[in-house]
């Protein structure tokens, strides 16, 4: 039987989020259990002595993998269609935890991000769109506008995938540009989130034409 190269992308697509999947598992178990002085919170000393910053950051960590989890199984045909009432858990699941956890505790954490004003505005902006895609990805499932639920499923989960993204453009950069910690930080502020929102309008608009 002959692959469809479109089913071979498909396949290949899953195949790369499971992986880094499993990456930003591995980065979650560093924090568990609840430590200080690992990893991206030895930079972060001084804002985690606000107690709001530390339930924000937390908060954010432990739902973040199964947010991109549950985000992903929302764009399998195969599951939408052969078992509905699972597609539709998970989906309340993923909206539900970027609604009241991972959004808001995103906004917290942007305040005090690094590199000062830009990156703040950055995560900033990321948070507010992360919410808004997501909600009205919910209201027009429950007016059954089907096309626009989805598009804006794309959006949400262009955003979830940033957490990928902007440490897969950070890997590329300090590997190939010998530029300043910070400088590097303020472009994949942006490059992590901004990158994969265009792709997803791109391809809208391209289904469109």
């Amino acid at each position: 039987m002959r692959l469809h190269p479109r089913h071979i992308a498909k396949g290949l697509f899953y195949l790369a989020l499971g992986y880094f999947s499993w990456l930003m598992l591995r980065i979650t178990l560093q924090y568990v259990p609840i430590r200080y002085d690992v990893a991206f919170l030895f930079v972060k000393q001084e804002a985690i002595t606000h107690t709001h910053y530390k339930v924000a950051f937390f908060s954010h960590v432990y739902t973040s993998i199964f947010v991109l989890l549950m985000g992903m199984t929302q764009f399998s045909g195969t599951l939408r269609r052969r078992f509905p009432a699972m597609h539709r858990s998970l989906g309340k699941g993923y909206v539900l935890l970027i609604l009241f956890v991972a959004s808001p505790s995103g906004l917290v954490m942007a305040l005090y991000a690094n590199g000062g004003l830009s990156s703040q505005i950055s995560f900033s902006l990321q948070a507010v769109l992360w919410f808004a895609f997501t909600l009205l990805a919910l209201r027009y499932a429950q007016a059954r506008d089907w096309t626009r639920h989805r598009e804006f499923m794309l959006r949400s989960y262009a955003l979830t995938l940033s957490a990928i993204s902007l440490r897969l453009f950070k890997w590329i950069i300090v590997s190939t540009v010998a530029w300043p910690p910070m400088d590097t930080y303020r472009l994949v502020a942006w490059l992590g989130w901004g990158v994969n929102l265009a792709l997803v309008e791109g391809w809208l608009w391209w289904r469109k034409r």
